[in-house]
């Protein structure tokens, strides 16, 4: 793979995530998403960063990855620790190495910072994920999730 380009999403880049936060939406859960809500939920996290940050990956100038990064104080850490979330490589690019490229390139800023570390969480049948995920060095843990959410 050529020299693949790991920087934070611009507002112009809004649409292209939103189309792959639905695709992803769709592969991982057979979601299909409100294009509405999706929309105005991308450009509220390009417009204020304090909800998150989108990382693109581009190979040849064209966005093949994206990922959203949200913030979680740890008072065990007594820091902040960046949760990876709505991970999506196009399909033609899996397999490459490009997610690994882009946890890397976060990581080597996790380092250079005062962030605690990196966390990200995997429906437990995407054995593809978590081989991609073990691979690269991170560790399951031990927790498991639960959630509620209104609607």
């Amino acid at each position: 793979m050529k020299q693949l380009e790991i920087r934070r999403a611009e507002a112009s880049e809004a649409g292209m995530i939103a189309d792959f936060q639905q695709k992803m939406a769709w592969e991982t859960e057979q979601l299909e998403l409100r294009e509405d809500v999706l929309a105005a939920g991308v450009q509220a996290v390009l417009a204020d960063s304090n909800k998150g940050l989108y990382y693109v990956a581009l190979q040849d100038g064209e966005i093949v990855a994206s990922l959203m990064i949200t913030d979680e104080w740890s008072d065990w850490r007594n820091g902040t620790v960046w949760w990876i979330q709505s991970v999506y490589v196009l399909p033609e690019y899996r397999g490459q190495g490009v997610f690994k490229r882009m946890y890397l390139h976060l990581k080597e800023y996790v380092m250079q910072s005062e962030l605690r570390g990196l966390r990200l969480y995997v429906d437990k049948t995407n054995t593809a994920a978590q081989n991609v995920y073990d691979a690269i060095g991170m560790t399951q843990e031990h927790y498991a999730m639960y959630e509620w959410m209104k609607g």
